[in-house]
């Protein structure tokens, strides 16, 4: 094995403001405490406390979403892997992403949902999340309700982004990405 350069990594870190990155197999508790490390260091960076609950809640939907992903679709550990990354842009935003393995048809239905919620502007944004709340949810549905989404959407000052790249086992990587 290579020995890894963590110098070159924190110079890389550093250079894109990257606050918290974490790759890896994801438990409930340990997105809990990464949840407290990211909050700590949010009010160490005195953050605004609505932009501080912004990405913490971003943060926080992203991977229970992976994690429940993986878990319905009966991924081992290395396959119910989440790679985490929340930075700082050169504006002063948070950028908030989040990416793990999926079924090529299940990321390619997820990516079109987030182009068509990224046309949408704040107004749009609102009807969809109070439209969305107001359907019935099917007792036996195994995703859920789609409003986390919706809400990643509204709570982001730029249009959310994704992507999927293709890997050799017959899956994808989506990688989503919200700037707060």
């Amino acid at each position: 094995m290579d020995s890894t350069d963590l110098f070159a990594m924190r110079e890389m870190f550093n250079r894109q403001h990257i606050m918290l990155c974490f790759n890896g197999p994801i438990s409930r508790s340990l997105i809990e405490e990464i949840g407290n490390a990211l909050k700590n260091y949010l009010q160490a960076e005195h953050a605004q406390p609505s932009a501080a609950m912004d990405v913490f809640g971003t943060y926080i939907e992203m991977t229970q979403n992976i994690r429940h992903y993986a878990a319905q679709n009966g991924y081992q550990e290395h396959e119910a892997a989440a790679t985490v990354v929340v930075a700082r842009d050169d504006g002063d935003h948070y950028v908030v992403s989040a990416g793990n393995l999926v079924e090529r048809e299940d990321g390619r239905a997820l990516l079109q949902r987030v182009e068509s919620l990224a046309g949408l502007d704040k107004a749009q944004l609102k009807a969809s999340y109070k439209e969305q709340l107001r359907k019935p949810r099917d007792a036996g549905a195994s995703t859920g309700a789609g409003l986390g989404l919706i809400d990643m959407a509204r709570k982001s000052s730029a249009p959310l982004m994704a992507s999927l790249r293709d890997t050799p086992d017959g899956r994808a990587f989506f990688s989503l990405r919200a700037i707060i």
